[in-house]
């Protein structure tokens, strides 16, 4: 009898080294991260850290990421060629948006009492009126994958000190000398601005500010890009392969 246990267990040892691993999260295909398809590119994901309107990761962003479907991907690719041929870079601040973080935008909207990043991001604006302005929404472009948010840095790029949280928070409205110290060239706003002097052709932004907007638009406009007329940042590409569809993989590698 002993030497039969002694068998068994020997047989349940066995199987249990041949145990299938559980399989992995199913990867999203036709998705790739602009840190891969083209390292030149430069980034500061907002939406990974606490520099955000809201003013803490948000839900769904486990890395700070540019993550874009293939064919975003490529086009994005040609603009930071044309850049860089005018002695600029492009730098991304969002691009695919899981749907689970735009829930998080939606129910940090209707939390009236949060206004902790208000002094930057809306300064002259109540947050029981970002719904009805449009400036959140239960639905996104960038969860379809080939919406992206982005500037124009002049290369070689300058250092970007860090975002301190705590630290008095600076009108996105205010002089560029004035702003978080951001290593772009002056676009006349800060980025997220919810204000309509962020509109791309606000008759209010005039000279160097609205010659860096032409700019941006016609690098991206040239690569197959779209502007979203009232964010000076946001741009779609045209043709993008999933125009119904809104993803809710996180941003991580493991995703893609």
């Amino acid at each position: 009898m002993m030497a039969l246990a002694r068998l068994l267990a020997g047989v349940a040892a066995l199987s249990m080294a041949f145990v299938a691993p559980a399989p992995a999260a199913a990867r999203v295909p036709g998705f790739v991260a602009i840190s891969r398809a083209d390292p030149s590119i430069l980034s500061d994901i907002r939406y990974a850290s606490r520099h955000n309107f809201i003013g803490r990761p948000i839900d769904g962003y486990r890395e700070p990421l540019c993550i874009l479907t293939t064919e975003a991907a490529t086009a994005l690719s040609v603009a930071q060629r044309a850049a860089v041929r005018r002695g600029y870079s492009l730098k991304v601040y969002d691009c695919y948006r899981p749907q689970r973080a735009v829930d998080d935008f939606v129910a940090w909207a209707e939390d009236l009492g949060d206004t902790a990043m208000k002094a930057e991001f809306y300064p002259d604006l109540d947050k029981s009126v970002l719904f009805e302005q449009g400036y959140i929404a239960a639905k996104s472009g960038h969860s379809r994958g080939s919406t992206l948010d982005l500037t124009l840095v002049k290369l070689p790029p300058r250092a970007q000190p860090a975002y301190r949280p705590g630290k008095p928070l600076v009108s996105c409205k205010a002089p560029v000398s004035e702003r978080f110290p951001d290593n772009t060239i002056d676009m006349g706003t800060g980025y997220d601005c919810f204000d309509t002097l962020a509109n791309t052709l606000d008759p209010r932004v005039t000279g160097r500010p609205l010659d860096n907007r032409l700019l941006l638009k016609r690098i991206m406009t040239d690569a197959g890009f779209t502007n979203y007329d009232l964010e000076w940042w946001h741009y779609t590409l045209a043709g993008e392969p999933y125009p119904d569809t809104y993803f809710d993989f996180p941003v991580a590698l493991r995703s893609i």
